[in-house]
């Protein structure tokens, strides 16, 4: 598998494929996927934590399959939110980004960081 082979659909199915043989949509609630999303984003972090941003580059190469295996489970909950919420990554990420560009114009926020009111 690779980024430019595999479509958001192959994953969506291979992790809903993994959790009903293990019967565990029962436990994928909202409130249980947004908390993993969150827990699992946070082990993503301690990777970096107490480091300068250089420092976070030298960790990442380190430590990339534990960094890549946070980057998985993190993914495992976001795709496994969409499918037992109904939700269509695509178009939810195109809505965003179409958000974004009318709100972080590059005329207000080249070369800039901080965040730009709705």
């Amino acid at each position: 598998m690779s980024d430019q082979k595999t479509t958001i659909q192959d994953l969506k199915n291979k992790f809903k494929k993994f959790s009903q043989d293990r019967n565990w949509e029962q436990f994928h609630t909202a409130k249980n996927l947004s908390m993993c999303i969150a827990a699992e984003a946070a082990e993503l972090m301690e990777h970096f934590m107490w480091v300068t941003g250089q420092e976070a580059t030298q960790e990442l190469e380190k430590k990339r399959q534990e960094v890549e295996h946070e980057v998985a489970d993190i993914a495992f909950g976001l795709l496994q939110f969409c499918n037992m919420h109904n939700i269509d990554l695509s178009s939810a990420i195109e809505s965003k980004l179409q958000e974004l560009e009318e709100r972080y114009t590059i005329e207000k926020s080249y070369n800039r960081w901080t965040k730009i009111s709705k």
